[in-house]
C-alpha cells in the first residue's frame, strides 16, 4: 500500500509540473518595448499574467524581426505580427491564427511638414516632394497603386528622420505613435495621414498562435487572450508603470514620448466595435476586405478563407 501510495503522489507530481511548465509561454514583440506594447508589459507588472496561472517571458524584438516566421517555424507559440503578415503566411501555407488585435485602425501612415499645407493623400502624392516609403511593405504598394499618377518622388526610407528634419519637401512613412513625436520634440511641426484614410486598414499589433496550439492548449490561449485584454484596460487607464518600466528596456524612447504614444494610442484601440464586443475583437468583413487588397496587389494568389484567419476569444 505504502508502495503504491508513492506512485501515485510521484504520479500527481509529475502531472503537475507537467501542467506549471505549459503554462510558461513566450511572446515574440515585432519591435523594441513600446506603446503599442504596454498592455503585454502592464499584464506582467501589474500581476494579471499571474492571476491567470501564466508565467510569460516577453521577447523583445527589433526592425525586420519575422515574427510570424518564427511562431509558424514552433521557435514561439505566441507572437505580435499585422493582419497583413497574417494573410500572407496563410497563404503560403503556414497554420498562423490571430487571436487579439491591439490596433483596430492601422497605426501606419505618412509624415509630412505642417507649413506643406497637405490636406489629404492626394495632396501629398500630387505635390513633387519626396516621400520615403519602404517599397515592399504592402501599404506602401497599395499607396502606390492606388497614386500611381503621383508628382511625387519615391525614394527609400533610410530609417530614423533625420531626412525629415532637413527637407522641408520631405514626407515619409512613419508610426503615427512614434516618428511625429520625435519631429516635435525636434520643435518641426507635423502632419501625418493615416493609411487606413486611404483605405488600407488591416489590424496591427496583433497575438497570433499557430492552429496547433490553439487547438491543443486552448485553456493556455484562452487565459492569455482574457489577461491581454485586462492588461491592455489597465494600460490605457493609467500607463506610467508599464511606461517606466519600457523605459528602463529601451532608454531611446523617452518618459514623455511614451506618455504622449500611450495618449494618441487610444483611439487606434478603442473603436464603436470595442466598445460593444470588448478591445481586442476582429470581425470577418474586416479580414475579408484585405485578403481582397492583397490579391490586387499580387501579394497572394488565391484567397484565404478569412474565417481561419482570425479568431476571437
Amino acid at each position: 500500500m505504502k508502495i503504491r501510495g508513492l506512485i501515485l503522489i510521484f504520479s500527481m507530481l509529475s502531472a503537475f509540473q507537467s501542467f506549471a511548465s505549459e503554462r510558461e509561454i513566450k511572446i515574440a514583440l515585432n519591435w523594441k518595448p513600446e506603446a503599442e506594447f504596454g498592455g503585454i508589459y502592464q499584464a506582467q507588472l501589474g500581476g494579471i499574467f499571474k492571476k491567470h496561472d501564466l508565467k510569460v517571458e516577453i521577447i523583445p524584438g527589433g526592425a525586420g524581426t519575422p515574427s510570424v516566421q518564427m511562431v509558424a517555424g514552433s521557435q514561439f507559440d505566441f507572437g505580435i505580427a499585422s493582419a497583413d503578415e497574417v494573410v500572407i503566411a496563410q497563404s503560403h501555407g503556414a497554420k498562423v491564427v490571430a487571436l487579439f488585435a491591439t490596433y483596430q485602425t492601422n497605426a501606419q501612415g505618412i509624415m509630412t511638414h505642417e507649413e506643406s499645407g497637405f490636406k489629404s493623400f492626394a495632396d501629398v502624392f500630387a505635390s513633387p516632394n519626396k516621400i520615403a516609403l519602404q517599397k515592399g511593405l504592402p501599404y506602401a504598394m497599395f499607396l502606390m497603386q492606388k497614386f500611381k499618377n503621383s508628382q511625387a518622388q519615391i525614394v527609400p526610407y533610410l530609417g530614423g528622420i533625420s531626412n525629415f528634419l532637413a527637407d522641408p519637401k520631405y514626407s515619409q512613412q512613419c508610426f503615427i505613435t512614434s516618428e511625429p513625436i520625435s519631429a516635435e520634440k525636434k520643435n518641426h511641426k507635423t502632419k501625418s495621414f493615416l493609411v487606413s484614410e486611404a483605405g488600407y486598414n488591416p489590424y496591427t499589433t496583433v497575438l497570433v498562435t499557430r492552429a496547433d496550439v490553439l487547438k491543443n492548449k486552448p485553456d493556455i490561449v484562452k487565459s492569455l487572450v482574457t489577461a491581454m485584454r485586462e492588461g491592455l484596460a489597465a494600460y490605457l487607464t493609467n500607463p506610467e508603470q508599464a511606461n517606466v518600466y519600457m523605459n528602463a528596456l529601451n532608454p531611446s524612447v523617452d518618459l514623455e514620448s511614451l506618455k504622449k504614444s500611450a495618449e494618441i494610442q487610444r483611439s487606434l484601440i478603442e473603436t464603436e466595435e470595442t466598445k460593444k464586443f470588448g478591445i481586442g475583437t476582429m470581425t470577418q468583413a474586416r479580414w475579408s476586405e484585405l485578403i481582397e487588397q492583397l490579391l490586387v496587389l499580387k501579394l497572394i494568389k488565391k484567397k484565404v478563407p478569412a474565417d481561419q484567419l482570425f479568431q476571437n476569444l
